[in-house]
């Protein structure tokens, strides 16, 4: 069993300091481009962020996942497989929706997550990882990108990634 390191941060809360978990005092951004196709049949991309093991690519949890999940019948869960590595990785064997990880498909443009406080990174054990980036759309492209992270935090680590037709660059900024 994997203790996760503590950041001891002060609280004023009468004379109470309370101890925090690392990843719940790392401020981790991940920056999206998604670009405008052109065409009359486009539609938002279906995203998947999610984390693996550097060394095996084992799948080691969710952090985002972009679909439309207001079609009747739950018919927007029909196009996620169109995400093939996310699906093999984790999708065919998940629940949805995935709570505080679900969410609605975005618009062209820089998209901005915050991925500090996540469920996932707070299971982690110490090691190399890398956070896979996932879009297709319909009618569209298919791009996967992969950034590094070592896990955890002890200094600042950027890096960068290029799709090449659902996803433009893919930027990763975290600091302790």
């Amino acid at each position: 069993m994997t203790i996760s390191p503590v950041v001891r941060m002060s609280m004023v809360l009468g004379s109470v300091a309370c101890t925090w978990p690392a990843w719940a005092a790392a401020d981790i951004q991940l920056k999206l481009d998604i670009p405008q196709p052109e065409g009359s049949r486009v539609t938002r991309p279906y995203v998947a962020v999610w984390i693996e093991k550097a060394s095996d690519h084992s799948f080691a949890g969710n952090l985002a996942l972009w679909y439309d999940q207001k079609k009747r019948n739950n018919a927007g869960t029909k196009w996620l497989k169109d995400m093939r590595d996310w699906w093999r990785a984790a999708g065919n064997a998940t629940d949805l929706p995935l709570d505080g990880v679900s969410g609605a498909t975005r618009a062209p443009g820089e998209q901005l997550l915050t991925l500090g406080g996540s469920e996932a990174l707070a299971k982690l054990p110490a090691g190399n990882y890398e956070i896979v980036v996932e879009a297709a759309r319909e009618h569209g492209g298919h791009d996967t990108v992969r950034l590094p992270l070592q896990w955890p935090l002890r200094s600042v680590q950027q890096a960068q990634a290029q799709g090449r037709e659902e996803l433009g660059a893919v930027r990763l900024a975290a600091k302790p």
